[in-house]
């Protein structure tokens, strides 16, 4: 047999060898003789990366479509209950609603086997000054947020939803600074009872990781009275989660440059000492008008894949769990659904996708493929 190489000029077969050799991550000498730069390939990803299950449209194919993305773009992926809690079925032992049953049931039947699984549960509700509501709207009555039907309602929440999914990672409250900064009466209590209703779900789950999730947004620079005594309330009390669970929204604090993301997210990195994970995230592609809550922020897709890109190389180096990604897609088609009420609150978060409405790839896209691959 002839070799190879007799079928290569000498010039070629040099060139391969300097490329197989850069791309080892070694250094060569060019034909000259002179030192090549020697190319450090990118390092094998050391953090997961994952969305939200939050569809792009109401449709069943819509919903289909967002779970063949989540499978075939990342390595982790999140469902998010942020919505009713049936408070009134848990503290009386009551058969569970059956809207409340079945979306459960819709969500655990559609679990991405093979992909490592977020469960973000929520006590509040979406201003996070209060009790999350019941089905029919009401809040449960009590005196402070540790009474014993609450504590122990919420546990039986929490046990039936671990149940269902059988989650890796559990987010047990979502975004829980929010309630000191606008229910800081309410704190003492809320402490009371994640305490124990954790403590509980770690013995029914020992090999879970939990924790509870802060809003970076609300707590970098907050804006209270002493922001401080604020900060090291937040600290203290996540410095106690098996992980640090992170949502941050930099639009939502007017970030739009590489050096105040990072200044954000130094000031994280400086007073934690868990693993940190983004558990939701993202960053507007396109300019934020909304007049009936008085919002104009700008916004594009270059600004959006500048975060994404500083959250990467943070992720890298600080040695992140995972980062979430809210939406992969825009969901104006969904969006056109809400009911008016809620329409303004939920146009906040409608063009953060890495593709937009029409399943258009935006730039951060290809900055999401290109780590996600390694």
């Amino acid at each position: 047999m002839i070799p190879f190489y007799h079928y290569f000029p000498m010039k070629v077969i040099s060139t391969l060898c300097f490329l197989l050799l850069l791309l080892l991550g070694g250094c060569a000498t060019d034909d000259d003789g002179d030192e090549a730069p020697c190319l450090v390939p990118i390092s094998e990803r050391n953090f997961k990366m994952g969305f939200t299950s939050w569809p792009f449209g109401p449709n069943l194919q819509d919903v289909d479509d967002t779970y063949a993305f989540l499978a075939a773009n990342g390595d982790i992926y999140a469902e998010h209950i942020d919505n009713q809690i049936p408070w009134n079925a848990w503290i009386n032992d009551l058969p569970l609603p059956t809207n409340f049953t079945n979306e459960i049931t819709g969500k655990v039947n559609r679990k991405i086997a093979g992909k490592q699984l977020l469960l973000s549960v929520s006590l509040l509700n979406s201003n996070r000054d209060e009790l999350a509501t019941d089905m029919d709207g009401t809040v449960p009555s009590y005196t402070n947020l540790d009474d014993t039907d609450l504590k122990n309602a919420y546990f039986k929440h929490i046990d039936y939803l671990v149940d269902a999914f059988n989650p890796d990672y559990l987010v047990i409250a979502i975004e829980v600074n929010e309630l000191l900064l606008r229910s800081p009466d309410k704190w003492e209590g809320y402490k009371n009872l994640i305490v124990e209703v954790t403590s509980r779900t770690r013995q029914a789950y020992p090999n879970l990781q939990i924790a509870e999730s802060v809003s970076l947004h609300n707590l970098y620079e907050p804006d209270v009275t002493d922001p401080s005594a604020f900060i090291n309330a937040i600290f203290d009390r996540i410095s106690q989660n098996d992980f640090v669970a992170i949502s941050f929204y930099p639009f939502l604090k007017n970030l739009s440059t590489k050096a105040e993301f990072q200044a954000a997210l130094d000031f994280l990195h400086s007073r934690v000492n868990r693993p940190i994970a983004f558990v939701e995230t993202s960053q507007i592609a396109e300019n934020l008008e909304i007049p009936n809550l008085n919002v104009s922020i700008a916004g594009n897709a270059a600004e959006q894949q500048l975060y994404l890109e500083t959250l990467l190389e943070n992720a890298e180096t600080q040695d992140y769990a995972f980062i979430i990604w809210w939406a992969h897609r825009d969901f104006d088609a969904l969006w056109a659904t809400f009911p008016d009420a809620v329409k303004d609150l939920g146009q906040i978060w409608r063009d953060t996708g890495l593709l937009d409405e029409n399943g258009t790839e935006r730039p951060a896209f290809t900055a999401w493929s290109n780590r996600f691959q390694n």
